[in-house]
């Protein structure tokens, strides 16, 4: 028989739903549905039901829920992002948009491995996750999982190179772009850009902003490319340290990442360049220990890693519910200003 409410409090983990209707003076069915955030339930019914489970420290049964709906309330989150620098952002947005209580995300590391990876899905499967977001190591087409998976995938940070897939991605174009109209705004015409390793796709795309940028303002980069090496501070020193030998009248740096930016800084500091005043930096990531920790602190281009998350998690919330999106979505970025580029 249902207890009372002080015996229900006495010992909470079993409070039942049949205690929980008793107490909101309506069927089981209906406290099930409220609970639930069934539509056909009356807003007051609901908050009435809502406040007897509060009451009695009302714990679901997540197993019984999911057999009821078919879905564990879980998601998994499979990322080759080695050292969590990008997957973290990620993972807090997919949570923030799944919600508390609502989605559990069990994030697992594949670690640039092909064959973890596929251990990874064959445990989360065997979990009957409802979803996943898969999250690559760097900014590059990455293989797809197939169309045979019995749940919705969402592709984050890397895009899968099947069309039909939906991919949600940084806009590394739009970035260089950003960083270059920055500079053009704070009237530096002397533009170099020390990017990162070639073989990173975002390297490539996010020079391809810039330049296009530089052009559209009739300049071009000091030198007529990019200075290409590593996401490295040593790489940052030494292309700053070419640049101010062949090209003594830059006045304006845009950087691969804030790894770069912060040597370019210190070079520019040890050869007597005042930044802002003289020469203008701006990096890319907005990686706020190293942006903030500079000297001076540096402005960067913000990727959104959080927000690409969040729209990843929204997707497939979408696709759980049977509409799927196809594609590649690109996330807009923004700039984050701070000394290092403007007086």
């Amino acid at each position: 028989m249902p207890r009372t409410e002080a015996a229900a409090r006495r010992n909470p983990k079993s409070a039942t739903l049949i205690d929980v209707a008793q107490l909101a003076r309506v069927s089981v069915s209906t406290a099930s549905k409220a609970l639930n955030g069934r539509s056909d339930v009356a807003e007051t019914t609901r908050e009435r039901v809502v406040e007897a489970a509060r009451r009695l420290n009302f714990v679901p049964n997540t197993l019984a829920k999911s057999l009821q709906t078919g879905r564990s309330g879980t998601v998994g989150l499979i990322t080759h992002d080695f050292d969590g620098r990008f997957s973290i952002p990620l993972l807090m947005g997919a949570e923030d948009a799944f919600g508390v209580n609502k989605v559990s995300v069990l994030l697992c590391d594949a670690r640039g491995d092909a064959i973890r990876e596929r251990y990874h899905l064959d445990v989360l499967m065997q979990r009957r996750v409802d979803g996943l977001i898969i999250v690559g190591a760097r900014p590059d087409t990455r293989p797809t999982l197939g169309r045979g998976l019995p749940v919705p995938v969402v592709y984050a940070y890397a895009p899968s190179d099947d069309p039909e897939d939906c991919s949600i991605v940084s806009d590394n174009v739009a970035a260089g772009d950003l960083g270059v109209s920055h500079l053009l705004a704070a009237g530096r015409r002397h533009v170099a850009i020390i990017a990162g390793d070639t073989t990173y796709g975002a390297a490539v795309e996010r020079v391809h902003g810039a330049k296009r940028r530089l052009s559209e303002a009739g300049l071009e980069s000091l030198g007529g490319d990019a200075f290409f090496g590593s996401w490295t501070e040593p790489w940052g020193r030494a292309a700053m340290r070419t640049i101010l030998t062949q090209y003594p009248e830059v006045d304006g740096v845009l950087c691969g990442n804030d790894q770069i930016a912060r040597g370019a800084l210190d070079t520019l500091r040890d050869e007597g360049r005042r930044v802002p005043d003289d020469v203008s930096v701006v990096g890319h990531d907005n990686w706020e220990i190293l942006a903030t920790g500079a000297r001076p602190t540096l402005t960067s281009i913000e990727m959104n890693l959080e927000e690409i998350g969040r729209l990843a998690a929204q997707r497939l919330a979408e696709a759980m519910e049977g509409n799927v999106s196809h594609g590649v979505e690109y996330m807009a970025p923004h700039l984050v200003v701070r000394a290092s580029s403007v007086a």
